[in-house]
């Protein structure tokens, strides 16, 4: 098990599209991925569970990837959760 911290930089937090794009990464891992926040723990196959965990910006979250390549991956996550994504781009 690897572990590693993200803080959130996008500044409407992870909602709906964000989500989805972190849970499509998350799925195609296959170890276990748990995604914890102040708020609670998810495992990151669920983008409902990941956006009842309320990160918004600012949100210092811990990453716990278990399986192969974990630091690899987990570093690919942290990049990931930390985008300043733009639905649309403007």
């Amino acid at each position: 098990m690897l572990e590693v911290k993200a803080v959130i930089q996008n500044e409407a937090g992870i909602h709906c599209r964000p989500s989805a794009i972190l849970v499509k990464e998350g799925s195609s891992y296959p170890g276990e991925i748990l995604v914890s926040a102040p708020s609670g723990t998810c495992d990151l196959k669920s983008a409902l569970e990941c956006i009842m965990l309320g990160m918004e910006q600012g949100t210092e979250i811990t990453i716990r990837v278990t399986g192969p390549d974990e630091e690899e991956y987990a570093k690919k996550l942290a990049d990931l959760f930390e985008t300043h994504f733009d639905f649309p781009p403007q």
